[in-house]
């Protein structure tokens, strides 16, 4: 769909705030950028290669500018990036400190950066790539952490904020075989650290939740899904069909504006109705 089109048919809800994507650009990351710009936010984005969309065929061709933040400039809001490798405290810091200055107080924050290593069906739970396992900690577990606190702050300050935090269902359902712990461990940490989150902040009006994709045709995911034989992802999935970007961006939309004023504390399934113990991992991006 073309994101100029359709930001013309969409109310400005978020017209004045300023919104900061992790991981975004390109993927789901790029996905809630550009409908948290249609919505009116002035959007940051932090990644450790602004252009990473290079890496992946599928993922160039979706791009309409040089960048995520040129796309969400022609949507008529304000934009600027930051790169950061969001595994290092200090990086991440950085980065919301040069976002915040050059657009203004963060209001809303989606902590999308991380992703899984290795093969699908390797680092099970007993026989896990240390390598592996403190690489996904720390991109997945340390990085949200990292940019909660460095928004949070002062969100309570200033009687406002909505966290977004993105998990997967992999935090949420075992392979039945037990591999990918790292990563599902990971993503269930990011679920609790949420919730805790949650509870401290709401009394400032600051909100913490949590959206859990579960398989999502992004550009680099679906030819994966493809190669591997649908039917191997499809079978626990209610709905029969992968998920959008889109379909994910929506509840993005819900966290971030007031029709979620009262929700914190929350995880938010995107999955189809994805039920039981997966045969077989293939993480959500992010």
């Amino acid at each position: 769909m073309d994101h100029r089109g359709k930001e013309q048919n969409m109310a400005k809800t978020l017209e004045g705030k300023v919104a900061v994507v992790t991981g975004a650009a390109r993927g789901l990351g790029r996905a809630y950028a550009l409908r948290l710009a249609e919505l009116g936010a002035d959007v940051g984005v932090i990644d450790i290669d602004l252009k990473s969309y290079k890496q992946f065929e599928g993922e160039e061709k979706l791009l309409t500018a040089d960048t995520t933040m040129d796309e969400c400039r022609a949507l008529g809001v304000r934009s600027a990036g930051a790169e950061a490798d969001c595994t290092k405290r200090e990086q991440v810091f950085e980065a919301f400190a040069k976002l915040e200055k050059e657009l203004g107080p963060i209001d809303i924050v989606v902590n999308n950066a991380g992703g899984g290593l290795g093969a699908p069906d390797g680092n099970k739970a007993s026989s896990l790539n240390w390598e592996q396992f403190y690489g996904v900690i720390e991109r997945n577990f340390y990085a949200t952490v990292y940019a909660c606190n460095a928004v949070a702050p002062g969100m309570k300050e200033r009687g406002f904020g909505r966290i977004i935090n993105v998990i997967s269902v992999g935090g949420l359902i075992a392979n039945s075989d037990g591999s990918y712990a790292h990563y599902a461990s990971a993503k269930a940490a990011i679920k609790q650290y949420t919730m805790v989150l949650a509870q401290e902040c709401g009394r400032y009006n600051v909100t913490a939740n949590c959206i859990a994709p579960g398989f999502i045709a992004t550009g680099r995911l679906l030819e994966n899904y493809k190669k591997a034989g649908e039917g191997t992802f499809l079978r626990n999935v209610a709905m029969k069909r992968f998920g959008t970007p889109e379909d994910c961006a929506n509840v993005i939309e819900f966290l971030a504006t007031d029709l979620s004023s009262y929700v914190n504390g929350a995880v938010i399934e995107v999955t189809g109705g994805t039920v039981g113990r997966m045969i077989m991992n293939e993480p959500a991006e992010c």
